[in-house]
């Protein structure tokens, strides 16, 4: 694995009760990365995260995290690796401060109580250090949670929707932290749902049905999916949504604030489209990431059809 690579993974399959989860990934992840894992719930997301860092055994594939085999030296792995789930797991009757003390000590931090005071300086939970940890509000709770997994000075950050159920301030709080471990050297390999939070990664990685459908930087990804859209405004709205919805090329229509949108891979047939309405003013505007997504969602539904 080169050096400037801190996860490197060859066709990783993971199946249960016959059922495929995970399809042929391979991925490359840099030091200092934040890596986003989009897709539907039940995509193979998660499971495609833990086999990555050694925390569970695909059926096939190959692969190194941390400089250690992904199968043989899981355990290794784990001991680099700080974990972030999307559920709040920490004793809700111990403080802030007592958490962190005890997961420091169950990691056998030889000053524990230097490391816990400068994770509460870090990450603001000083202010909160003598609360118990059930009376703090979402986004507390995840913050206390990234602190528990910093505890032990991991290289690589696993976070599981981190943020679902969390008000947008502590949203973005909480990936101004991640931007500043990033600026340190930690990787972050981070599921989400939320198309803002996938803008401040790096590189993204598109899971359907176990399948990586899409792999890049944001433009990248949406240049490879040829998607097209043009933006519909002006007087003549009412009823357009459902004739444009049955027009040659067209394969999503979004109502947009005061436009509507249409999005699809053939020009020609969409330039025809905006011909056939010229009482609505129409303009050629950006894709954006959530149009790709959804044209990959149905782009792996027909695979399914066809099969």
């Amino acid at each position: 694995m080169a050096d400037d690579y801190i996860v490197e993974v060859h066709n990783l399959n993971k199946s249960f009760n016959g059922k495929p989860a995970v399809v042929n990934v391979s991925l490359k992840i840099k030091r200092g990365e934040i890596f986003g894992f989009l897709g539907p719930n039940g995509s193979g997301k998660t499971t495609t995260i833990r086999m990555m860092c050694g925390l569970m055994t695909p059926d096939s594939g190959s692969g190194e995290c941390l400089g250690y085999d992904i199968i043989k030296d899981s355990r290794q792995i784990k001991r680099l690796v700080g974990y972030v789930p999307q559920t709040f797991s920490l004793y809700q009757d111990l403080t802030v401060k007592e958490n962190l003390e005890f997961i420091a000590r169950v990691y056998e931090e030889a000053d524990y109580t230097h490391r816990v005071d400068q994770i509460m300086n870090d990450l603001g939970l000083d202010q909160y250090k003598n609360i118990l940890s059930g009376r703090l509000s979402g986004g507390w709770k995840q913050r206390l949670s990234l602190g528990a997994a910093l505890i032990h000075d991991p290289k690589l950050l696993l976070l599981d929707e981190p943020t679902a159920g969390v008000d947008p301030k502590a949203r973005r709080d909480f990936w101004n932290d991640i931007s500043n471990l990033a600026e340190q050297g930690i990787t972050s390999l981070v599921s989400t749902h939320y198309m803002d939070e996938a803008e401040r990664c790096n590189r993204l990685a598109y899971i359907v049905h176990g399948y990586m459908m899409a792999e890049g930087t944001i433009p990248e990804i949406i240049n490879h999916s040829h998607l097209l859209t043009w933006a519909a405004s002006g007087e003549g709205l009412s009823g357009l949504t459902t004739k444009l919805h049955q027009q040659p090329g067209v394969e999503q229509v979004v109502p947009w604030g005061n436009e509507i949108r249409i999005c699809g891979t053939n020009a020609q047939l969409l330039e025809e489209v905006v011909k056939r309405f010229p009482d609505v003013i129409w303009q050629q505007v950006p894709t954006n990431l959530e149009a790709v997504f959804i044209h990959l969602v149905e782009e792996r539904r027909k695979k399914r059809i066809a099969k």
